[in-house]
């Protein structure tokens, strides 16, 4: 089948598909500051993400001031102990993991969800999720857009909503989804970093794709990538 009359030139496709196949969750970063006209080009790749009922849910706090982020690191590093305790047989194993770059990295951004999200009914009727899903696609874009750039970007989960939202000062209602650590970097993992350590590996497409039903066998087989021994 030939092209769409609107589909990008060969090379640009290239680059896309580049960019998502090697975009990384990063770990490791410098220090080095990014430049302001970047920080906006990266920031709009974000703000064009696609949004249930065009809501456009995220809201980002750039962190500037440094005892804050020593306390965003201290967040995670509570989590992170956390977690731990949590998964039993692996502990030992997960504690050997680096799982974030707050203190090390150029930017650090937090996104988060709106507040007042109920008032938004067109898409969200059924599946209020899709605000989630809605800021997801931004992060995605800003992903994406950095590693075109040449820019690392690690998306850390490892922290207590609620603590976040006090030390930031958001509103009720407005639920902070991730820490991003944002910037230059040493290298790109030439894997995932999680495949690279052992923790986990890619899954089989064909067991993540099911025909006209649900299929169980494909089911089991997916969920076999990711389960662990330590119940």
């Amino acid at each position: 089948m030939s092209d769409s009359k609107d589909s990008f030139p060969e090379s640009e496709k290239a680059g896309v598909y580049r960019a998502i196949y090697q975009r990384r969750d990063m770990r490791h970063f410098l220090p080095d500051p990014l430049d302001e006209a970047l920080i906006e080009k990266l920031l709009s790749a974000a703000h064009a993400a696609p949004s249930v009922g065009y809501m456009q849910p995220w809201r980002i706090l750039r962190i500037r001031a440094r005892a804050t982020r020593e306390a965003l690191h201290g967040l995670v590093e509570k989590e992170r102990q956390t977690t731990a305790k949590a998964l039993g047989k692996r502990s030992d194993e997960f504690m050997q993991l680096k799982v974030q770059g707050i203190l090390d990295c150029g930017e650090v951004w937090v996104v988060s969800l709106m507040e007042a999200r109920e008032r938004h009914l067109f898409g969200r009727r059924t599946m209020p999720q899709m605000d989630l899903a809605s800021a997801s696609c931004a992060i995605q874009n800003l992903w994406l857009a950095a590693r075109a750039e040449g820019v690392g970007v690690g998306w850390v989960s490892l922290f207590e909503p609620e603590d976040l939202r006090s030390l930031l000062g958001m509103p009720d209602g407005a639920d902070p989804i991730a820490i991003l650590c944002i910037g230059q970097v040493p290298e790109f993992y030439d894997q995932p970093m999680l495949a690279k350590e052992g923790w986990a590996q890619r899954g089989d497409l064909n067991d993540y794709v099911m025909l006209d039903a649900w299929d169980e066998d494909k089911a089991i087989r997916a969920q076999q990538q990711w389960e662990t021994t330590d119940e």
